[in-house]
């Protein structure tokens, strides 16, 4: 079964993480998980600046490590990078000390302010742990684009009709994802619905 909200219980166990924007307004947030990519991320940066969209980035410690010169790029490009992990580890299957260590390790290539737990996985030790240090940001909205048998024609309607006003959108910057195919369409789509993107 896939959920495309997190569980409502999720808010109560991760009381201070963030999971949707509080606002009047049609406000979106974009973030991207998993980068940087080779393939990906170029084509992902160029629909943004054709919109003027500006978006947060949770980079896997290694692939920053390997692709800094991405991780510049999207700087340079007047976007955000998060904190995905180095190892892009299960917080429910990892000690809470290996785990705080693969987060310090990726905080050097990536973020030491924003941090996305990979899975949306963490434990209540590693969330204590962790919440004074960072600002955890989970999400509103997940379409599934890392999932290619989900389809992208599927994604594209998930996000259409689920998205809200302060909607946290996570999509995945790699070169199996989706979301470069639905990326364009869905930024029009939302604009001409009268939201606006915004980034914290």
């Amino acid at each position: 079964m896939r959920l495309f909200r997190p569980c409502f219980f999720a808010r109560y166990l991760y009381p201070d993480a963030l999971f949707r924007i509080k606002t009047t307004g049609k406000v979106l947030w974009l973030t991207f998980d998993d980068g940087p990519d080779p393939v990906s991320t170029p084509v992902i940066l160029n629909i943004l600046g054709k919109h003027e969209v500006k978006a947060l980035f949770f980079c896997n410690g290694n692939s920053a490590e390997n692709y800094h010169n991405l991780i510049e790029l999207i700087k340079s490009e007047g976007h955000k990078i998060g904190n995905h992990g180095y190892s892009h580890l299960n917080g429910w299957k990892t000690a809470t000390v290996n785990y705080l260590t693969d987060i310090d390790r990726a905080a050097t290539e990536s973020s030491s302010s924003f941090f996305r737990p990979p899975y949306g996985r963490l434990s209540f030790r590693q969330y204590w742990r962790l919440k004074g240090k960072y600002k955890i940001i989970f999400w509103d909205l997940m379409p599934y684009d890392f999932d290619c048998s989900f389809g992208h024609i599927n994604t594209l309607q998930i996000l259409k009709k689920k998205m809200r006003s302060g909607s946290i959108i996570v999509l995945h910057d790699t070169s199996k994802s989706t979301a470069t195919l639905i990326l364009d369409d869905f930024i029009t789509f939302a604009i001409n619905k009268g939201y606006r993107f915004e980034l914290m």
